[in-house]
């Protein structure tokens, strides 16, 4: 009997500590402390008020950039050839050199053309013989034919006769003047001040009419070149033409300068199917010469897009979604398409609006309809 009591004790004993232990736990469990150090009871946990930081969203024109690789050309070149053939005897240029309008570039032996001049000369001075001789004859038989002592016909044939010398005269000029043309072909001159760029014939061979002896480019007036796709075209049609482009050296882009589309090829490379365009530099340095690689950079302003911080983002069943916080400062999640990803930023190309103000911070602590101060708002 006293043990039966004993234990019915210890019982009640037991059973009194664990419902006060049980009471402990759950006035812990029901007391919270607020972000602000504050108790907020466990009814009103889901109302807790969260400061962030927000974008509002506005459009802007994203610059979009596009570089190419190509190469310094004279704008201006010519292939300086003789008009007449013959053995080149001296060429007075090599790569490189530079010259002036009027300069002698190589001579050709002139021998040949110097007896055809003397020949030229002598018939011509035949011709001015027979003319004399002629007008002299003419001039007898006028008056005799006046006196009445010989016929018409004999005065119509020594006017004839006068008519066809002087015709033969100037001939025999004619041929004296291309004689001496010929004469002054045989030495090659630049018809411009440049640099030579490349030789084609060397002294003591035989050169035809026409063969490049000598090209000659403008320094003054530089051109870079490049080979474009076809699709850059086709996205921005309205800049064939006129566009500005920044020109640098790739072996030193300190080295840099500006110019504008010049000329754009009427049609593709055959081989490249790649258009050939030529930008005209303004104020080339001196250390862009001609065959240099050099990069080319356009700068176009594109149209309006939404851009937000990477950190705003938020995965919703495995789609991009952002926290968008309503008039009622809530916040709900909202699906966007992203356009494409860029070290600190993404580009959204559908999914927001003008004015939708988007949480950049602490997205990963929100709930759905939950309260939000935006940062700095005194509310």
């Amino acid at each position: 009997m006293p043990n039966n009591l004993t234990t019915s004790r210890r019982s009640l004993v037991l059973s009194t500590v664990a419902l006060g232990l049980a009471s402990a736990g759950f006035v812990g469990w029901s007391t919270a402390s607020s972000s602000d150090g504050g108790v907020v009871p466990s009814a009103d946990r889901g109302r807790e008020i969260r400061v962030v930081k927000t974008l509002t969203i506005e459009p802007k024109a994203m610059p979009t950039h596009h570089s190419a690789v190509g190469e310094i050309r004279p704008r201006s070149e010519s292939e300086f050839a003789f008009r007449v053939s013959g053995k080149l005897v001296s060429r007075l240029v090599d790569v490189g050199m530079t010259v002036r309008k009027g300069d002698v570039l190589a001579r050709l032996d002139d021998q040949d053309y110097r007896n055809r001049l003397r020949s030229a000369k002598a018939d011509q001075q035949a011709a001015e013989a027979a003319v004399v001789e002629a007008r002299a004859s003419e001039v007898r038989i006028r008056k005799l034919l006046e006196q009445g002592y010989t016929t018409r016909a004999n005065h119509d044939a020594a006017l004839k006769n006068l008519r066809s010398t002087v015709a033969k005269l100037e001939a025999m000029k004619a041929a004296f003047d291309m004689a001496r043309d010929q004469l002054a072909y045989t030495e090659l001159r630049a018809d411009f001040d440049g640099i030579v760029t490349t030789v084609g014939a060397e002294e003591g061979q035989v050169v035809n009419v026409g063969q490049m002896v000598a090209r000659v480019a403008d320094p003054a007036n530089k051109d870079a070149v490049f080979s474009i796709a076809e699709a850059m075209f086709a996205a921005h049609p309205a800049e064939r033409a006129g566009a500005r482009v920044s020109i640098s050296l790739l072996s030193n882009s300190s080295i840099a300068t500006l110019g504008f589309v010049r000329e754009v090829a009427p049609m593709a490379d055959a081989a490249t199917r790649t258009y050939q365009v030529k930008v005209a530099l303004q104020n080339a340095p001196e250390a862009m010469r001609f065959g240099a690689s050099v990069a080319g950079r356009v700068e176009r302003t594109g149209d309006p897009v939404v851009t937000i911080p990477g950190s705003a983002l938020f995965d919703l069943r495995g789609e991009p979604a952002v926290w968008v916080v309503s008039a009622d400062d809530t916040v709900a999640l909202k699906p966007i398409v992203v356009g494409h990803y860029e070290t600190d930023r993404v580009v959204v190309s559908d999914g927001l609006t003008k004015g939708d103000i988007v949480v950049t911070a602490g997205v990963n602590r929100l709930r759905d309809r939950q309260k939000v101060r935006i940062e700095g708002d005194g509310k």
